[in-house]
């Protein structure tokens, strides 16, 4: 059984306009020599790890020359480091990206699971990996950020990690989303071990939460039921004078406005008809179930919460502010080990690499902050 593990998330404010053509391919030529230099001295294993750390992967963006605070650190590095990694050289595919690239993810993986001679079903399953991850930080946890880039890392053993981002369309900023296959063994339970964000929402419908649980199980029952039982419940809420999630989490609240809390009043029939024929058995089922996105979660969440009396856990689960923490201490002092940790690795990999010295301390002076010589 193929493991996983969410090892971060980071938001990140938008910014406009795109890499200068010469700055991407210096790039691309310093994030291949890191990279290299960390294959070959500690392995595969360790890169995708690495990856997948949200503290190592800003800092490695802001050592390759973007921005250290722009959402488009994210976008960029995974684009250098899809031109920089080689299949054939480096024994690790990158599949997807950006917007309608990451539309492509599973044709590539189809690609690499002919490259590496993967059977049929880990194709599938990898295939399946790239699908869940996507569905769970879009509609099991439901924060208002859509996802709009998906980034797929495969070695040659069918190890991945994965970095994905989501954009809020009110607050400007997107959020970044880190995986691993590792440890945890559910897809839907507690997948975070750090999370990492500049914005703390108000309310976010989090079923991935231990808090949630009951609830998964509630609603993976009434998905069950046939369509016009469902519809009579969602009317029975529709009665009552509060029209959104905000009402029953904190009513000295109720004029705010969390559209991605909304009770959903259109409901896609067909997709509950199809629940109904499937029977799914867990929640993961009900998730991965044709056509089920975030309102019909929703709408299965709120009776489950609202007719049966389930908990649904509605803090958001970021936990940290751009990786390492804030200067004044706000939400939380800078996790200096963990920093000191990312710097150390990234300075050994940057003095090991084949790049030329004048490279390596442009590098090294972006990575310490030191003053130009």
């Amino acid at each position: 059984m193929t493991v996983l593990k969410i090892s971060g998330v980071a938001d990140l404010p938008l910014h406009g306009g795109r890499c200068p053509r010469w700055l991407f391919s210096k790039m691309v030529k310093l994030s291949k020599e890191i990279s290299e230099t960390i294959i070959l001295e500690f392995g595969k294993d360790e890169f995708l790890r690495r990856i997948s750390d949200p503290f190592f992967f800003q800092s490695f963006g802001c050592v390759v020359g973007f921005d250290w605070h722009s959402s488009g650190l994210t976008t960029t590095l995974t684009g250098a480091l899809k031109e920089a990694i080689n299949i054939e050289e480096h024994g690790i595919a990158i599949c997807g990206g950006k917007g309608r690239t990451s539309r492509k993810t599973l044709d590539e993986l189809d690609e690499v699971g002919q490259t590496f001679s993967f059977s049929g079903e880990k194709i599938e399953r990898l295939k399946y990996t790239s699908k869940i991850v996507a569905k769970v930080d879009n509609t099991a946890i439901q924060s208002g950020y859509q996802l709009y880039h998906h980034v797929f890392f495969v070695d040659e053993k069918g190890k991945w990690a994965v970095v994905q981002q989501g954009m809020n369309p009110v607050n400007r900023y997107a959020r970044r989303y880190h995986w691993l296959s590792d440890e945890v063994r559910s897809f839907v339970v507690e997948p975070n071990s750090a999370i990492v964000g500049d914005n703390i929402e108000k309310a976010v419908l989090n079923l991935t939460s231990s808090k949630s649980i009951e609830t998964q199980k509630t609603m993976t029952d009434i998905s069950k039921e046939k369509p016009q039982k469902i519809q009579n419940m969602l009317q029975e809420l529709h009665d009552r004078s509060s029209t959104t999630l905000m009402d029953w989490i904190n009513p000295s609240i109720k004029k705010l406005e969390v559209s991605h809390l909304v009770m959903p009043r259109n409901i896609d029939w067909e997709t509950v008809r199809q629940l109904n024929d499937k029977q799914p058995s867990n929640f993961e089922e009900v998730l991965m179930t044709n056509r089920v996105g975030p309102n019909t979660v929703r709408a299965l969440a709120l009776i489950s919460n609202l007719i049966y009396g389930t908990e649904i856990d509605w803090k958001d689960p970021v936990k940290y502010s751009f990786c390492v923490g804030g200067k004044d201490g706000v939400p939380f002092p800078i996790d200096r080990q963990a920093y000191g940790n990312s710097i150390k690795f990234l300075k050994e990999a940057i003095e090991s690499t084949k790049i030329a010295k004048e490279e390596q301390f442009k590098a090294l002076r972006r990575l310490g902050n030191l003053p130009a010589k």
